[in-house]
């Protein structure tokens, strides 16, 4: 993977290597951020398709893949603070369509979905153990948003051990400067980001079995 724009300091001039049992996170790709009825609506699908051909390329990899949505209860209660802090959220309470994820990402039928109520895809969710019960060591990570989710969750997978890689074109935003800026704070601390081509390298050069295993 490369590093973003700018150089960094010796003290964050730091690797990671990513490891031969991967999967793929597909982080909140849900209507609400592509729905011009949405408050949050991104400015454009730009990043949409090259997530799905990170997710084509996971599927033909054979590695497992995760995809993640936002969804609260009747009452909302599981949202907190949160829901306080981001009215838009509540427009995820209850079986809502802008919860739905988009069709050009779309789980198959084994591919697991996780719901969750905050930023962190790990955070009050199973996921670290599914992940850990498969073996894996690596998460490559495409969705939105690059501040918000998909920084939470990149963060989240380090610190439960895993190496996070963030597809840089595949990760959406709403503004430039906030999704500039989380990549290069993620790249100088947290995880590597690469491009999609990288990505799309890296999966097709991992080893089938090795990453299916149990």
């Amino acid at each position: 993977m490369t590093s973003p724009e700018r150089a960094f300091d010796d003290g964050f001039a730091g690797t990671l290597t990513p490891g031969p049992r991967p999967a793929l996170l597909v982080v909140d790709l849900m209507r609400a951020y592509f729905d011009q009825a949405s408050p949050l609506c991104l400015p454009s699908d730009d990043g949409l398709a090259e997530a799905a051909a990170v997710l084509a390329a996971a599927r033909a990899a054979g590695i497992p893949v995760v995809h993640t949505r936002v969804s609260y209860g009747e009452d909302g209660l599981d949202g907190g603070i949160f829901l306080q802090k981001v009215p838009a959220l509540r427009q995820l309470i209850g079986d809502a369509p802008m919860g739905e994820l988009m069709p050009q990402v779309a789980p198959r039928p084994h591919e697991v979905v996780v719901v969750k109520q905050y930023a962190s895809s790990f955070f009050g969710t199973s996921l670290a153990s599914m992940l850990q019960a498969r073996r894996v060591d690596t998460v490559v990570i495409v969705g939105a948003s690059t501040s918000g989710c998909v920084r939470a969750t990149a963060v989240d997978a380090l610190q439960h051990g895993f190496v996070p890689l963030v597809v840089r074109e595949a990760s959406l935003d709403r503004d430039e400067t906030a999704h500039r800026a989380a990549l290069y704070d993620l790249q100088a601390k947290y995880a590597e980001v690469g491009s999609v081509q990288e990505a799309l390298d890296y999966l097709a050069g991992v080893d089938r079995l090795g990453a299916t295993q149990a």
